[in-house]
């Protein structure tokens, strides 16, 4: 998504030090792309922790690619605002083009090198598309709140932190107005995202530790 905002803090540096080591040995034994989701409630760090994998990844000569969710919303980010207010019922996977992201996981792993994928302009409330080489990429990191549910993924990460745990986040990542609705909208989220830990092949705790179920 363009014009999104990391603040990548010495915690995410710690978890994903810790998921680096675990995921190592699938990477090396799997013969195609090794394919991973980072998932939990908005605010969790999903982004931020990611991002730092890919850094570290990158730093082994393990070249790779985040894809983010929130390019895969159906609507762009006010306008999807507006309909969830016109439509509570609007909020959950349902915002987001998840056969579409499960379609072009099965074209990865049948060697597709040349993807067409949505890219969200966040600041102009737009969606274009944009065409990516994935050819040199070893590792493709799927990150946002319900890529849990995606289909062929080698290793699900969760971050257990719900949406009181991520306030503060939230505030400094200033994407949405702080108001009693959006806690609604969270409270939402969370009814449905706290059921994708028992689907993590790796869960990273509230202080940023890491386990595996």
């Amino acid at each position: 998504m363009k014009d999104d905002i990391l603040i990548i803090g010495e915690h995410h540096r710690k978890a994903a030090g810790q998921i680096i080591p675990l995921i190592l040995p699938g990477i090396k034994n799997k013969p195609g792309k090794y394919l991973v989701t980072v998932a939990g409630e908005s605010g969790a760090g999903k982004s931020e922790i990611a991002s730092a994998m890919a850094n570290m990844l990158d730093k082994a000569n393990i070249n790779t690619y985040i894809i983010q969710q929130d390019d895969y919303f159906i609507l762009p980010p006010v306008t999807n605002a507006e309909k969830r207010v016109q439509d509570i019922a609007w909020v959950g996977p349902g915002e987001v083009k998840i056969d579409l992201l499960n379609r072009q996981i099965k074209e990865i792993l049948k060697g597709k090198s040349v993807i067409e994928k949505p890219l969200v302009i966040f600041l102009e409330n737009f969606i274009t598309e944009e065409k990516i080489d994935i050819s040199t990429y070893r590792v493709i990191i799927f990150e946002g709140t319900y890529t849990s549910l995606l289909e062929n993924i080698d290793c699900r990460i969760f971050i257990d932190r719900d949406y009181m745990d991520t306030s503060e986040d939230r505030l400094r990542r200033n994407r949405e107005k702080q108001d009693a609705y959006l806690e609604k909208i969270l409270k939402i989220e969370h009814n449905i995202i706290s059921s994708h830990l028992e689907l993590a092949d790796i869960i990273i705790t509230k202080n940023f530790d890491v386990t595996k179920p």
